[in-house]
Formats: C-alpha cells, structure tokens, sequence
C-alpha cells in the first residue's frame, strides 16, 4: 500500500522524528497530539481542562485536513500524567464523540514531552 505523509499548519508540527499523521489506505493514522498551540508552538495552560480543550482541536485540525472528521475515528488512545484527570479530559473528549463512540484505551504514563498533562492519538477511516 502506498503511504502519504499529511501535514497541516492548523495542528503544532512534529517536535521530533516523525510525521503528524499517515495516510495508508482508507486508514488515517494520526501521531499523538499534546496541548500545544500551533501558532506559537508553546503548551497551553498548565490546567487540565485548558490542555484537553486545545488536544481536541489539534485533533479536529488533523482530521480536517485529511478530510474527515470526528465521526470517522475508529480508535483513541489516551495518555494521562494523573489518572485523577479522567473525569475532566473524559467530560472534553465526549463533546467530540457525541453520537459517535470509538474504540478507546486509556492509560497512566509517569510523564509526557514538554511537561503536558494528557497526549491523544487517533486512528480514522477515510
């Protein structure tokens, strides 16, 4: 299967080896987003609900720019610093997948890139 590399400047770009999303096939599979604002590259608030507000629309950007949306995420992966935040960023992420409802994993970490408090990865079909 042929792979093609998407990019947008409407999510912050790759702080690292890796590109912010794959295409493969009807499959978009996008790489974890972390509260960082695209315009200036600097993590948002350091309050939980601040981050996972600003993950969700790196998320949106991502999926938009790939041509599809919320309702075409089969799969999330979660990461929290503080599995005490769950509620919060569980409240956030339930506004996205209102009728819809992927398959999700959630899972403490001790820590994540650049201090963030949450990292979310999804996986679309196109």
């Amino acid at each position: 299967m042929k792979l093609e590399i998407l990019t947008t400047d409407k999510a912050p770009g790759a702080i690292g080896p890796y590109s912010q999303a794959v295409k493969c096939g009807n499959l978009l599979f996008c790489s974890g987003q972390i509260p960082l604002d695209p315009a200036t590259g600097e993590m948002v608030a350091n309050e939980i609900s601040q981050q996972a507000e600003r993950v969700m629309k790196n998320i949106a950007a991502m999926l938009s720019a790939a041509g599809c949306g919320f309702d075409d995420v089969v799969k999330t992966t979660i990461f929290l610093v503080d599995m005490a935040d769950f509620a919060a960023v569980n409240e956030i992420y339930g506004r996205c997948f209102s009728a819809h409802k992927p398959a999700r994993s959630t899972v403490a970490v001790k820590s994540l890139p650049r201090g963030a408090l949450l990292e979310i990865e999804v996986i679309a079909s196109l």
